[in-house]
């Protein structure tokens, strides 16, 4: 009997995902405000859209500070994508995270647990969105999360509530030299995002907490909002700018501008102010909202086509959202780079649907639209309760009324009526009393993230799975769509 060495086995080819059809088939990568207003703009047409997306739900991005701070539950803000979607019966969800796209081959492979799955696409339309940047910083974020996902709101729930738990131990234990750096929060940026979650740490101390400790005074706690530019909400022009920071004065946030930040660790934060001096803040909790990085498939659709990336890692598209010699790929939302449009969501929702619109014109063999046209609805921020700014066209509002607009304006937007209902009800209890209804946090919101990242290699999650139906001879080229 002879031995053999064992042959390395390669890995199986990626299967076909979805059934072919004689219909025009859309793929749309992402379910955030892009992707979800584009796939919804099909509804009752004549193609076959698969969405693919490396989560199960459409998260209402603008309300993530809401969950960190104890208000709302992430199911409020983050439905699932199939019940969304479940009367489209043209529309098929794919769950994964898409690794690669071919636009010579017209395909997308997507990755879920190491099992691969590849589309094949007639139009696609990518709204991968953008996640956090710590500006070549990356090693910050295990010591200050970002504000950009469901696990960073709830692993900053927990670090936030836990900070008053552990000073409350340290008080009663009479640790109290400890006390200054567990009761220290530090929010970088001071962006719409900041600014908001800067209050409502300041709210939760002031209002909420102060009655259920008994060792420490909770309303104590020192809230510092550090940006590096030398105004707040430099965005939404320089009057608002200055309402917004004396609000939050008054609510006893310590706002420190013209400070960059130049290290994080676990002990505190250290930055450099104005006149070049480095200024250290001992703080056990960071929140990190400051700056933005487009998804990765820029730069996979960059190397195809010769597109241009900016810094923040954005892709030049042409005025009609599309990539150059490639009329059947559209790109929308934070991933595009075009006429300096903003990264926020009314950017996604437009382009999504004007990117559907566009396909559909083609299929039907009418006039499309040369130039992607953004109107700009306005932008508006909380501050706190029953305060916010708001810029809508010329019109500048500050105060309560700007706040009940900010308030209409997210409940229209937030998607379905289930969750604009508890939503509503939250705000109640939250707003018109004291109490915060989502404060359960668990030490593995804490320390997974961190755990995963010690384990490494040795940590590698896998699914097997059967080869599945091979991907078919393509029936249709991109060159036979409508022009």
């Amino acid at each position: 009997m002879t031995e053999s060495t064992p042959v390395r086995q390669e890995d199986p080819l990626p299967a076909h995902g979805h059934l072919p059809t004689d219909r025009h088939r859309v793929v749309i990568i992402g379910s955030g405000f892009g992707g979800l207003f584009a796939a919804r703009k099909f509804a009752g047409e004549d193609v076959d859209v698969t969405l693919i997306s490396t989560t199960a739900y459409h998260l209402f991005q603008p309300l993530l500070y809401q969950v960190a701070t104890g208000i709302l539950s992430e199911g409020l803000i983050a439905p699932t994508t199939r019940e969304v979607l479940a009367k489209q019966k043209n529309v098929e969800v794919a769950f994964g995270t898409v690794t690669d796209i071919d636009l010579e081959a017209q395909t997308v492979t997507a990755s879920a647990l190491t099992v691969r799955t590849s589309y094949d696409y007639d139009s696609l339309i990518v709204a991968a969105g953008a996640g956090q940047s710590y500006f070549g910083n990356d090693h910050f974020a295990e010591f200050a999360p970002g504000m950009k996902s469901i696990d960073d709101a709830l692993e900053l729930r927990a670090r936030i509530f836990g900070a008053f738990e552990l000073a409350e131990l340290a008080a009663a234990s009479g640790r109290d030299e400890d006390l200054d750096r567990l009761m220290t929060f530090v929010v970088v940026g001071a962006g719409p995002t900041g600014v908001e979650m800067a209050g409502q740490i300041a709210e939760l101390s002031s209002r909420t907490l102060p009655h259920d400790f008994r060792h420490i005074a909770a309303e104590k706690a020192h809230v510092i909002l550090l940006d590096g530019a030398d105004q707040v909400l430099g965005s939404f022009g320089s009057r608002l700018g200055k309402k917004a920071k004396k609000r939050l004065l008054e609510m006893g946030v310590d706002v420190r501008l013209n400070a960059m930040v130049t290290d994080v660790d676990g002990a505190g934060i250290e930055y450099r102010n104005a006149s070049g001096e480095t200024v250290q803040i001992p703080a056990l909790t960071k929140v990190w909202a400051a700056g933005v990085q487009a998804s990765s498939l820029g730069k996979t659709l960059s190397e195809q086509t010769g597109a241009d990336l900016d810094r923040a890692g954005r892709i030049s598209v042409n005025p009609d959202l599309t990539l150059p010699s490639h009329p059947e790929v559209y790109v929308v939302g934070d991933m595009i780079s075009l006429d300096n449009l903003p990264g926020v969501a009314q950017v996604a929702i437009q382009g999504g649907k004007f990117a559907a619109k566009q396909i559909l014109h083609r299929l039907k063999g009418d006039a499309t639209d040369p130039k992607f046209h953004y109107f700009d609805k306005g932008s508006m921020a909380t501050i706190s309760r029953f305060s916010a700014v708001a810029s809508v066209g010329k019109l500048r509002m500050s105060g309560f009324l700007a706040w009940l607009m900010w308030l209409g304006v997210h409940l229209w937007y937030i998607i379905g009526f289930k969750s604009q209902i508890g939503t509503f009800f939250h705000w109640a209890v939250s707003f018109l009393g004291r109490s915060r209804g989502e404060r359960t946090a668990t030490e593995q919101q804490i320390f997974a993230r961190s755990a995963l990242k010690q384990l490494g290699d040795e940590f590698d999650p896998k699914l097997r799975l059967s080869a599945g139906r091979p991907m078919p001879e393509r029936s249709r080229k991109s060159g036979d769509q409508p022009s």
